[in-house]
């Protein structure tokens, strides 16, 4: 017997827990966070002194080294080793800018240094195409290790097939000295090469550092076990442990936590609730860890099994401000210095959310570590009352800012339940962190949940799960995407075997003896061509069958029992058991009655002071005792506030709060009513809307079978008020922005008796639709009497709607016809009822139709269900806060985005400013801006007439680009609604390329003219230079399928910034398909996509590069590419260099900007995107 200690590594502080061999009493000690903090808090639990020995003993720790270090970008100096062609890959990501409206571009910063490209890669089944030359290789891996490079990562095409070259090159690199190699292959055993090459890039910039810490940890701890906690909720020997398990270890802990806690009090359903300083984790358990295997952290892409952790921006230190027209909450922080205004910093200026609680009674001081000045806040607060003029007292503000904190994070805790098909009301909320006991019962009350628990080490939760926590290892297998069924899922069995006799023989290494481990086999399973991914325990086919359709229903709201099932991935998951902690029990109470309080508060609860609330010390309550709110119990770490209507009953560790069964409803607290709106509901609104048409979009996506749509994001999301004008959009395509509401409202008026379970179809461009393959779901929302209330709306490119080419973007068609199929506003739904027959002889109807129409019937149901999530989210937000009251903030969201965009036209100078360009014919677009009285004139005369091309804009386009640009004008956030465009007159001329007659082409005109109209609006108003100004719409494909994708290109620079490279801009923000996904799905070979360097124009400051593209046909094909700026250059501003015009070439011949070819197989076609435009003059 030995002591045990777990702990968490925070960035902060460290969190130690000691537990006793021989009683097993906890002792708990909280120190500075610094790389000997565990070492210190051990020894200051021992009672040892600085230099004395630590004794043998069992060490459990969760850190957040490796996190910090990718953040601050601060891990091991590394090179990449990749296949010829791709040097650039990680760097271009998925091509897709991180912020939709910044004109300044900023990508993350790469983790490697140098890049080595090798001549290594397999096809998609595993064949090796070209091999390195060893010889060479050595020389230049030993070039860069002289360079005091000493990790590197070494990422082969279609490894995970094939890992013959990786190994043969992480071989050399060994020899000649690298301290630490990462093989794609090893780390991430899946398809998808970005992914993949994210993930051993991590490993090898974070797990030499890591060893480096663990390595001085051990070495003061002779004869001691040192485990680590791993992202994915089990412990690994300190020898085993690598970076990209790295990133959620300290969180883990916590997970585990909660779980542990729940669970051993009988709650096997629970969502844990961890409120800090600067952030709010929230999770869920439902009987067992529920993880991600992918996650994006740091702009860096990581494949390793981690607990689904949702974070919102809102801890104690969460910034709280008023704008003029909203009041907000977060996503800034106040940070630990100079922390909040109450912490008495002579640096301190902004207000926190910590000041807000302390202002409401809700935090007090008694056991702070320091004074706390509440005077300092409370003044913050009466500027903020005066401001807002209303007649608000400082306690109203302070309430409104703890509101607007609690809707933000309630809707976190939907994420992770409802949003998944889980009931929170079904669940237990555990609440742990520093401040999560402030919003505890407030947030129940608006979840409807009912029951609350709070350990006594909530505080210090995290560390607790460390003791709690199993020892585990992760493996994982291709499962080669094949059908599910018995004979298929037999066939999986010997690698299932092979795989689970490595796992056991690293949990026995670490002293696990075998028969002690547990195995756990895992599918992920998906219909055939989608991307919802659902892991289910292996048992036979028909079992798991109807597992995941249950599950696909829960969660989408619909299945498809007629589709394809199909086996993804295969995992592994070896368990060690660990034996929960015996810990010693505390006597009860002689009496259930509440103790006498140690003192009485104040709390500001609901509107008013309640004057004389208990305040109770959480160590005098005894096991069984009970108190009913309100009362506040302080502990260590924290206050818990126990508001009216709930009971807290004290049962061993636990606190257990339940609220009362006659308490008040969920129908959220009445704003004030006035004329105008409250800061307060104008922020929780907005917030709500757009979280309505995320969650709409996150359905679409996962549903979708086109590619177009479930990977390169292709697709919108829209809420809309009765009438159809747009209130709040998901941040998706800007091209899409401001044209769907005129397709809502044309639907209106084709169908004025619309009913209950209607939904239509438009992609008719006269009809506020962008190009025919860009389809419009639109979804009228009823109430329980049948008024319309709401529509939702998803616009979603599919991969083919017909026409004369495959992909449906013909490069020069001359009539809509030859385009693809049209859909004039026409109803697809009846009471509920899919019209599928009738769907499916329009699609296959006329001369050109859809080339598979099951394809467009299988996103169109995608569509349905996102609007169907939409209006399940919209008609719960009326019953919440009454209808009226919803569509009274529906307007005022309007207003506000009106008067936002005012403000910023009364910045443009005034006069004429007048700018002009051409696409690469020679057609001219014109603009001119005039500013006058806060409303801005943009004026298209002097543009070309509408064209014999397919380059003409529809009007909803044209409107779409002005919406874009005025909202890249404003620095701040704003919502992006119908009424940005109240302040504007868009003057268009009849007959012209940007408002053309009906019946015309119009392929290019959404993809290329859009873009360039938001040139000549940039460059008119002196905001930035020329991007590339194209979208390079590539399709390929023959009468089997048709494919599409859009191609990035270089940004143009501004005033006080450069262009980003290889990057989308301005109309789109399409991700671009994986080389491997791509290459195993289609019959073509990515040979290059790297960055075209030097091709951004040069200025004070340089535009961005665009990129090279370059494809091999593997089967005979048809490509069309339809692009601009191949003759025009991209144009510089303020005496900047113009980027340069790009080029599309087959056998060496260039094509022009718009062409189709025939490629026999092995032709390639090579695309070179435009530069953007340099600003200000070159320096020297």
């Amino acid at each position: 017997m030995r002591w045990e200690f777990w702990i968490d590594r925070g960035g902060t502080f460290t969190d130690c827990i000691g537990r006793e061999p021989q009683t097993g009493r906890l002792h708990v000690a909280k120190v500075l966070s610094s790389d000997r903090a565990p070492l210190i808090a051990i020894r200051e639990i021992l009672e040892l002194t600085d230099d004395a020995p630590i004794p043998p003993c069992d060490v459990r720790m969760g850190t957040t080294v490796a996190t910090n270090a990718l953040l601050e970008r601060k891990g091991a100096p590394l090179a990449l080793v990749i296949t010829r062609g791709f040097r650039d890959l990680l760097e271009i990501g998925t091509q897709a800018r991180p912020d939709l409206f910044a004109l300044d571009i900023r990508k993350p910063e790469l983790l490697y240094r140098e890049v080595l490209e090798v001549d290594a890669r397999c096809d998609a089944s595993g064949r090796v195409l070209a091999r390195p030359a060893l010889v060479q290789v050595r020389r230049e891996l030993a070039e860069l290790r002289s360079r005091g490079l000493a990790s590197v990562a070494i990422v082969c095409l279609h490894a995970y097939a094939n890992p013959e070259l990786e190994l043969e090159l992480g071989a050399v690199a060994t020899e000649v000295g690298f301290t630490h190699v990462a093989l794609s292959h090893e780390v991430v055993q899946e398809l998808g090469l970005l992914g993949r090459g994210d993930t051993a890039t991590i490993d090898a910039y974070l797990t030499p550092l890591l060893r480096d810490y663990l390595d001085t940890l051990k070495a003061e701890l002779p004869g001691s076990t040192l485990r680590i906690m791993q992202s994915s909720g089990g412990l690994t020997d300190a020898a085993r442990f690598r970076g990209p398990h790295a990133i959620l270890s300290g969180p883990a802990g916590g997970v585990v936590g909660f779980a542990r806690v729940a669970e051993g009090a009988g709650f096997p359903r629970a969502i844990g609730f961890d409120m800090g300083g600067t952030s709010t984790d929230v999770s869920r358990y439902d009987g067992q860890l529920d993880r991600v295997y992918e996650k994006e952290v740091a702009g860096v892409r990581v494949r390793a099994p981690m607990m689904n952790i949702h974070t919102v921006a809102a801890g104690g230190g969460s910034v709280c401000c008023f704008d003029g027209y909203r009041m907000t909450v977060g996503p800034d922080s106040t940070g630990a210095r100079p922390g909040p205004l109450c912490y008495g910093h002579p640096d301190g200026r902004e207000l926190a959310l910590t000041d807000i609680n302390l202002v409401l009674g809700r935090l007090q001081a008694d056991r702070f570590p320091f004074p706390l000045d509440r005077d300092r806040p409370l003044r913050a607060l009466e500027e903020i009352a005066q401001r807002l003029g209303d007649g608000r007292s400082a306690e109203e503000v302070a309430q409104g800012f703890f509101e607007i904190a609690n809707i933000g994070m309630a809707e976190a805790i939907r994420q992770v339940s409802v949003a998944q098909g889980y009931d929170v009301r079904d669940y237990a909320l555990v609440v742990f962190g520093g401040a999560g006991g402030q919003h505890a019962c407030a947030l129940a009350r608006t979840l409807g949940v009912t029951t609350l628990l709070v350990h006594s080490l909530g505080g210090v939760l995290s560390a607790y799960g460390m003791g709690l926590a199993d020892v585990s290892w992760h493996g994982e297998f291709d499962a080669g995407r094949v059908p599910l069924t018995d004979p298929a899922l037999a066939s999986l069995e010997e690698r299932f075997t092979a795989l689970e006799k490595v796992g056991r023989d690293a949990l026995e290494a670490e002293g696990i003896p075998r028969t002690s481990s547990l195995c756990i086999r895992r599918l992920e399973l998906r219909y055939r061509g989608t991307e919802a991914l659902v892991p289910l325990e292996l048992t036979d086919a028909a079992s798991l069958r109807a597992q995941f359709e249950a599950t696909y229903e829960a969660r989408f709201g619909y299945s498809r029992p007629e589709a394809v099932v199909e086996v993804v991935q295969a995992r592994v998951e070896v368990l060690g058991r660990a034996r929960p902690p015996v810990l010693p029990s505390r006597p009860p109470a002689e009496t259930h009655e509440a103790p006498e309080p140690n003192r009485t508060a104040r709390l500001w609860h609901d509107g008013r002071w309640l004057p004389a609330v208990p305040v109770y010390h959480r160590e005098a309550l005894a096991p069984g005792q009970s108190l009913q709110g309100p009362a506040l119990v302080l502990d260590a770490t924290g206050t818990f506030v126990l508001e009216p209507d709930f009971r807290l009953q004290v049962d061993g560790e636990l606190l257990v709060v339940r609220r009362e069964a006659h308490a008040s409803s969920l129908r959220a607290r009445v704003a004030r009513r006035s004329e105008g709106p409250d800061p307060v509901r104008l922020e929780v609104m907005g917030n709500l809307f757009m979280s309505v048409a995320e969650q709409m979009g996150r359905v679409l996506q996962r549903t979708s079978l086109s590619t177009n749509i479930r990977e390169r994001l292709d697709f919108s999301c829209a809420v809309f008020d009765p009438e159809g004008h747009l209130v709040a959009n998901a941040p998706h395509i800007p091209v899409h922005l401001g044209a769907m509401g005129d397709t809502v409202r044309a639907v209106v008026n084709a169908h004025p008796q619309m009913a209950p379970g209607d939904v239509f179809v438009s992609n008719d461009p006269a009809l506020g639709g962008s190009h025919l393959p860009d389809v419009t779901v639109v979804t009228p929302v009823f109430d329980r009497r049948g008024r319309r209330v709401f529509f939702t709306a998803s616009r979603g490119h599919h991969a083919d709607i017909g026409g004369v080419t495959p992909g449906s973007m013909p490069p020069f068609s001359r009539t809509l016809e030859e385009e693809g199929i049209v859909f004039r506003a026409e109803r697809i739904v009846s009471a509920g009822r899919f019209e599928r027959d009738w769907v499916l002889a329009k699609l296959s109807s006329g001369p050109y139709p859809a080339r598979n129409p099951h394809d467009n019937l299988a996103d169109l149901e995608a569509q349905i269900a996102a609007n169907r999530a939409g209006e399940a989210l919209l008609l719960e937000l009326g019953e919440r806060y009454g209808l009226e009251e919803v569509h009274r903030y529906m307007a005022f969201l309007q207003e506000q985005a009106a008067a936002q965009v005012a403000d910023e036209i009364a910045r443009i100078p005034p006069g004429d400013h007048v700018f002009a360009d051409a696409l690469d014919d020679g057609t001219r677009i014109q603009v001119t801006l005039r500013a006058t009285d806060r409303r801005l004139l943009i004026d298209f005369a002097g543009t070309a007439p509408e064209q014999p091309n397919n380059l003409n804009a529809p009007r909803a386009v044209t409107t779409a680009a002005v919406l874009y640009f005025l909202r890249s004008l404003l620095s701040s956030s704003i919502p992006l609604n119908h009424g940005c465009l109240a302040p504007v007159t868009i003057h268009l001329p009849e007959g012209t390329l940007l408002s053309p007659s009906p019946g015309r082409a119009v392929a290019g005109g959404n993809v290329e003219t859009s873009q360039r109209i938001v040139d000549v609006l940039l460059g008119a108003s002196g905001r930035a230079a020329a991007s590339q100004g194209t979208m390079n719409n590539l399709t390929f494909g023959n009468a089997r399928f048709g494919y599409y994708e859009t191609i990035a290109g270089g940004a143009g620079a501004g005033p006080g910034f450069a262009g980003a490279s290889g990057v989308h801009t301005h109309m789109t923000n399409t991700r671009i398909t994986d080389p491997e996904v791509l290459e195993s799905r289609y019959p073509i070979r990515l040979v290059e996509f790297s960055l075209r360097r030097g091709s951004g124009g040069g200025g004070t400051f340089g535009g961005g590069d665009g990129v090279c593209r370059e494809l091999e046909a593997l089967e005979p094909l048809e490509v069309s590419i339809l692009s601009q700026r191949r003759h025009t250059a991209p144009f510089g501003l303020a005496g900047g260099a113009p980027g340069a015009p790009g080029r599309n070439l087959v056998g060496g011949r260039d094509l022009g900007p718009c062409a189709t070819a025939s490629l026999a197989v092995g032709e390639r076609i090579r695309i070179e995107t435009p530069g953007g435009g340099g600003f200000g003059p070159p320096p020297g």
